[in-house]
């Protein structure tokens, strides 16, 4: 007898519910979303922070999917995992947060994709309008993986919870186990004699095939440039190093791994990398499906196959698809391999919002590490970054977008996409807007807008309007650089915020999705110098962008032939950019190898590049060439031109900046360069003569507002200006006037 949800939960037992429950069984057919069995996993927990009284209901999801369904068949290694009956199945957490009443809902539900596995659940002001959140595992390799392989599922809990995706093991078909090449690298330690190979913060996810492989290679390496260039690289002896845990190399040592044991220990100043022979690899691309195939189920089904009721059947009209940063990448490559189409041929969301995620994630091949943030080796820019059909000349790559499959099952979303400065500087985003060859827009088509936060840091920052920085210079070290223990920055922390454009999106967006409103036209640097996005959307609910391709470029290029303005993108470097020289930077930087550039890897003749699946045969990947980049202009005191208003910006208290520099100190291997995807800020002078005294360019406080009263009219201004445009509330607007107000901005 299939689980049900607890005794005494809301959804189990109140009359309200049976009724309604009742009333659409009667109305609607049953939805054949391939979730055949969900389970609650406890009762419902009370959430706070809305006026209307909402639950969250944590569970998991049982599939089951045809490999032969084309809808499915592109997920690689799926045909090696499946069942007797020739099904494949796997088991998903879900969490659901919902009103109590759900006449209260709005009919909107959120979709949201779990970064690496953690919990996540919509805001206050989404469960003041209604809306329906669900968040449901996708990675199967998450962090928490188990002893022998895998992520084991465990029942989750609400809020707390952490998000689990269980999957087969795949196997030849002989039932013989699969082994290949795999690489794992262990940067910036030292101490004990033994190390854990690390993707981001989690255990790279596959075991070595043996501890005592002779062809296992471990080396070491002085440096690596951005662009791939390796100095002093040095073989380590086989016999000096060894899969094992150890406090010594020549005392008690436990075989283990996930991890090396070396001779002498480990030196902080070097980064080490093993190749080796790996077994048991996971057929990751499913969760791409169980994503699928979990939003469809909640957002169509009347109950599961058992009988379980869906807890919100009927109370979804619409619903978006939601990702942050490596969860954005998998919603883009999660639509570009057609998965917006459920196997009962339906469209699954209506709209999609990828935020901060300009590239597809590296999953549906095998040996995938998607938990990588693109250093070195690691995958993610393969194929089309693009929405429409464009030709990746360089790459050799035939004319391929996004949008190509759901276009041709007339499945498109509506999209938002919003980015800042770190996903350019470090996050490789520029080819998607302009090509590898970076020689002109690629046109944007009319169900997808575009916007970017100029001069903001990876997820925006703090906000505020803080001068505690004045007179005191810069600390010596800066906030953590995101990636596999990859140091600290030495420039303060970028505070440029996305919190209020994100809340005028969300309206926005909602709009559109459920109501046809054509929102905000896209603001985002090009090489015209002007937006590029279409304007003629008239709130056509069913256009998905389908013209011809061609047509719409050859318009482009005529009409940048007439055009004749400064572009908004231009070469990473000082010069091009125009970038000031402020006293406290090194006078250099930005220099051309300071950005994180698009590396295009040999995986071998059995990858697809257009689709990033197959299997990578070069471990390693040897590189073929360093693909072109470019970064917005910036004005003279060094901050991006090209973005959506912003009162920090428009009002700005130093230059900001979406890049900062790696320190010295106990994590060296990175030091000098680019500290990953996190920004930085120097502050302006207070007084003219502190500026003239430091040789600062850049105007100082007193020299641009005058005072206090000054630079809150500054930032009054700013706000009506961003509340004019549609990409600041009212309400938010008034909160930071406010904010200015109470600073200490040129106060004594």
């Amino acid at each position: 007898k299939p689980t049900r949800a607890c005794r005494g939960t809301p959804f189990t037992h109140a009359a309200t519910f049976a009724g309604a429950l009742a009333i659409t069984l009667a109305v609607l057919p049953v939805a054949q979303a391939r979730v055949t069995k969900i389970v609650f996993d406890g009762p419902p927990v009370a959430l706070a922070g809305q006026p209307i009284a909402y639950e969250q209901i944590a569970g998991r999801a049982f599939g089951e999917l045809d490999p032969a369904d084309p809808r499915n068949s592109i997920v690689q290694d799926i045909g090696l995992v499946k069942g007797a009956d020739g099904k494949v199945r796997y088991t998903a957490t879900f969490v659901l947060t919902k009103p109590v009443d759900l006449a209260n809902a709005s009919g909107m539900m959120w979709h949201d994709v779990p970064n690496r596995g953690g919990s996540t659940t919509i805001v206050a002001a989404e469960r003041t309008l209604g809306d329906i959140g669900l968040a449901s595992a996708w990675q199967g390799d998450n962090a928490a993986i188990n002893a022998t392989n895998g992520t084991a599922v465990r029942p989750t809990m609400a809020v707390a919870g952490r998000h689990w995706l269980e999957l087969p093991v795949v196997r030849n078909l002989d039932g013989s186990t699969v082994t290949g090449g795999v690489f794992g690298r262990i940067v910036n330690r030292s101490g004990p004699a033994s190390q854990p190979l690390i993707v981001q913060t989690n255990p790279v996810p596959y075991l070595p095939a043996s501890l005592n492989n002779p062809g296992d290679r471990l080396v070491t390496r002085d440096a690596e440039s951005t662009r791939g260039e390796v100095t002093n690289e040095q073989v380590v002896p086989r016999a000096d190093w060894k899969w094992a845990s150890c406090a010594s190399f020549e005392g008690v040592q436990t075989p283990d791994g996930r991890q090396i044991c070396v001779k002498g220990g480990f030196n902080p100043a070097k980064l080490y990398m093993v190749t080796y022979q790996a077994k048991d690899p996971l057929p990751l691309g499913v969760g791409f499906a169980a994503w699928r195939d979990v939003g469809h189920f909640f957002k169509t089904a009347l109950v599961d196959d058992f009988g379980t009721p869906n807890p919100v059947a009927g109370k979804v009209g619409h619903s978006i698809a939601r990702g942050v940063s490596q969860s954005g990448n998998f919603l883009r490559g999660w639509l570009h391999l057609g998965f917006n189409q459920a196997e009962d041929q339906r469209q699954v969301h209506d709209g999609m919002w990828p935020i901060i995620a300009g590239r597809r994630i590296a999953l549906n091949f095998r040996w995938a590490q998607p938990d990588g943030v693109l250093e070195l080796y690691q995958a993610g820019s393969e194929g089309p970054q693009w929405w429409v059909k464009y030709q990746d000349k360089v790459r050799d790559l035939p004319k391929t977008g996004i949008l190509d499959r759901c276009r041709a099952s007339h499945t498109c979303p509506k999209v938002f996409e919003h980015f800042g400065s770190a996903e350019v500087w470090a996050l490789k985003l520029t080819p998607e807007w302009v090509g590898t060859d970076a020689k002109k827009d690629i046109r944007m088509p009319r169900n997808v807008r575009r916007y970017y936060i100029a001069s903001s840091t990876h997820g925006g920052g703090a906000g505020g309007f803080d001068t505690s920085l004045r007179g005191v210079g810069l600390p010596a070290t800066g906030p953590n650089c995101p990636g596999n223990n990859f140091g600290t920055g030495t420039l303060p922390a970028n505070p440029v915020p996305h919190t209020q454009t994100v809340n005028a999106l969300r309206v926005h967006f909602r709009n559109w999705v459920m109501q046809g409103v054509a929102p905000p036209d896209s603001v985002y640097p090009t090489l015209k110098g002007q937006r590029v996005a279409r304007a003629d959307d008239r709130g056509d609910d069913d256009d998905d962008g389908d013209s011809d391709d061609d047509r719409d470029d050859d318009r482009d290029d005529r009409g940048q032939a007439r055009g004749k303005r400064v572009p908004d993108l231009v070469l990473p470097n000082k010069r091009a950019m125009g970038f000031p020289t402020i006293p406290g930077l090194r006078a250099t930087v930005p220099e051309a190898d300071f950005i994180m550039p698009v590396l295009d890897y040999d995986w071998g003749p059995l990858f697809n590049y257009t689709d990033a699946s197959g299997i990578p045969t070069n471990a390693p990947p040897p590189i073929k060439q360093v693909i072109k980049m470019l970064v917005p202009r910036v004005d003279a005191d060094g901050n991006e031109v090209g973005g959506v208003p912003n009162v920090l910006t428009d009002a700005p208290l130093g230059t900001y900046l979406g890049w900062n520099i790696t320190a010295d100190g106990a994590r060296p291997f990175h030091k000098g360069q680019i500290c990953n995807y996190v920004g930085g800020m120097i502050p302006f002078a207070t007084t003219r003569a502190e500026r003239i005294a430091s040789g600062d360019p850049r105007l100082s406080l007193q020299e641009r507002y005058a005072n206090h009263d000054g630079y809150v009219a500054a930032v009054r201004k700013a706000a009506a200006h961003a509340v004019a445009r549609g990409f600041l509330l009212q309400v938010d607007g008034d909160a930071l006037i406010a904010q200015a107000q109470a600073s200490r901005v040129l106060l004594p």
